[in-house]
């Protein structure tokens, strides 16, 4: 379907840019991950630059379905949807690439925000031209600040020629689709240079692969203006390779090029999220500088996504602890048989008949899934996974046949896209509707590989569909509910997704909601107790079970940082 162009930089324009970017890497991804060679040579460029956008995506459409659900029609303001998609994007960033590309996308989300509050008597408050100038040379110098060692002939050097062509640009007209296509020829002219400004990029015969993902998400903010997609003529191969004959393709230089750029290079890619104060952030700068290379610190205002690579992993993460509090930690190892090494080095090696995956939302159970041998996809509060993290884990699972348990029923369309990408990958998936952890535990209790695949699915899907599954947390805000108005601070116990209970004292409401499901009988109950559950209420809800109903057995598990208080599950 044709896109409406839009004339000024307003929140619509955001979400159709995250949209149209999106597709654009998806259209894209595995070209640019073939190109891949700096600075390692790890084939997943392109899919990181997707799984950072994905995440934005996911950020602006929450704010337009929350400010739909609160105020109607109006919609949110251009600082809400530019700041939702920069959040979105640092919180999702994946690699070096997606790291800096977080950090161009806050730098703009910063200037379009500023303008906005320049205008704060204007509810229709838009950037024009001029505002889309400085939001990409503000983007630009930000990133380029981020990285500890910019180097010419990356994405910075594409970044830093999309926003000088846009100040040109902006001499003579000023409307944001002109602003926008000068900025997208001024990055194509320079990714095409690059091969002359890195040797291992002229070696293999290639352009910058994160610069070649900047250029298609500038294709995509042309498209939002003029609503013309532009011819994709951002080459990927140098004619310089073309002369050096048939061998010197992407696919044919990637593996000798990994010996050159990765060799006496560090051994690992650490990745984390980072909750601290910017004078930690500066000194952890410093330690992680001398601890490595390719250090990118991108972020602000007390969260900051951190990416470096190291030999001592460990000291990397120690770091971060002394700075603030690292969550979400990805260490990566360079080595044979990693996600890192091309295919030519990586040894075959022979898929699983099944696997299970299973999204759980604290490191408490990630352990337990992992001890039953589910491949896990941690989701923290707040921060649910994209379908492009699920994708990745049903490859990671290196299995024929997947069940797929989300755990969540909010999850349940973005597993089913995960789902539908891994079938056209010949992988034969099944997804099982889980809307809790608890219906995924009792799924996998009765998980057995060597029955039918179909079979094994019907079981587990029964299992799951025979646990009811509650949760007690805490209200953070005044809402309707089905069991009346709650307060902030107010415990609320949910049945089944709905809210049965409220009340004052945790333990107090766990007991009812307890009561409330055991009466429609029960042979075993699951609790699951997050990081603020009180000490003593595992063992009060187990004496409650004991005293009260017999032939009624417990199990108890500690879920970490999970978001709800304690989760509880009866089958």
């Amino acid at each position: 379907m044709a896109q409406v162009p839009q004339t000024f930089f307003d929140a619509l324009a955001v979400r159709t840019w995250c949209g149209l970017a999106l597709e654009t890497l998806g259209r894209a991804r595995e070209e640019i991950d073939a190109i891949n060679v700096y600075p390692v040579a790890d084939g997943d460029t392109g899919t990181n630059l997707y799984l950072t956008v994905e995440s934005a995506v996911a950020a602006v459409e929450a704010v337009f379905a929350g400010h739909a659900a609160r105020s109607g029609p109006a919609g949110p303001t251009l600082a809400d949807a530019a700041r939702a998609m920069a959040h979105g994007a640092l919180i999702g960033a994946r690699g070096n690439s997606g790291t800096i590309l977080a950090q161009l996308l806050r730098g703009m989300s910063q200037v379009l925000a500023d303008h906005e509050n320049g205008h704060a008597e204007d509810q229709t408050a838009h950037a024009d031209g001029q505002g889309l100038r400085l939001a990409l040379r503000h983007a630009a110098d930000s990133a380029r600040q981020a990285v500890a060692h910019p180097v010419e002939g990356t994405v910075l050097t594409v970044a830093s020629a999309a926003a000088d062509a846009a100040d040109a640009a902006c001499r003579t007209e000023g409307d944001c689709g002109t602003v926008a296509r000068a900025a997208y020829e001024g990055a194509r002219a320079a990714l095409a240079a690059t091969p002359g400004q890195l040797p291992v990029l002229e070696r293999a015969g290639v352009v910058d692969a994160g610069g070649r993902g900047l250029v298609a998400v500038l294709g995509a903010l042309v498209e939002t203006f003029t609503g013309e997609r532009p011819r994709d003529r951002a080459a990927t191969v140098t004619a310089g390779a073309s002369r050096a004959g048939e061998d010197a393709t992407p696919h044919g230089e990637c593996a000798d090029t990994a010996a050159v750029a990765g060799q006496d290079g560090p051994a690992f890619e650490v990745i984390y999220l980072l909750e601290a104060e910017d004078t930690a952030v500066a000194r952890l700068r410093e330690r992680l500088d001398a601890l490595g290379d390719s250090l990118v610190v991108v972020g602000g205002d007390g969260l900051w996504n951190v990416h470096v690579h190291v030999d001592d992993a460990g000291a990397a993460v120690e770091a971060g602890i002394e700075a603030g509090r690292p969550y979400r930690i990805r260490i990566t190892h360079f080595g044979v048989g990693d996600v890192h090494t091309t295919g030519a080095e990586r040894p075959p090696r022979e898929r699983a008949q099944r696997a299970v995956v299973a999204v759980v939302p604290g490191e408490g159970l990630a352990g337990l899934y992992t001890e039953a041998g589910a491949t896990t996809v941690l989701a923290r509060p707040g921060e649910p996974p994209a379908s492009g993290e699920l994708v990745q884990a049903v490859r990671r699972a290196h299995a024929r046949e997947v069940v797929l348990l989300p755990n969540d029923a909010e999850l349940r369309h973005t597993a089913a896209a995960a789902a539908e990408q891994a079938r056209t990958e010949g992988i034969r998936v099944a997804l099982i509707p889980t809307r809790s952890a608890v219906q995924g535990i009792a799924a996998l209790a009765v998980h057995e590989p060597e029955r039918r695949f179909d079979e094994d699915v019907v079981s587990m899907t029964s299992a799951a569909g025979a646990t009811r599954y509650a949760e007690v947390t805490v209200a953070e805000r005044q809402a309707w509910t089905m069991a009346g108005i709650c307060q902030a601070g107010d415990v609320l116990g949910l049945i089944d997704g709905d809210v049965a209970v409220i009340g004052s004292d945790v333990t107090a409401t766990a007991r009812t909601v307890l009561d409330r499901m055991l009466a429609a009988g029960g042979e075993m109950v699951t609790l699951v107790l997050g990081d603020e559950a009180p000490d003593t209420i595992a063992e009060h809800l187990e004496g409650r079970v004991r005293e009260g109903y017999l032939a009624v057995d417990t199990v108890v598990y500690r879920g970490g940082r999970q978001g709800a208080v304690l989760l509880i599950g009866v089958e």
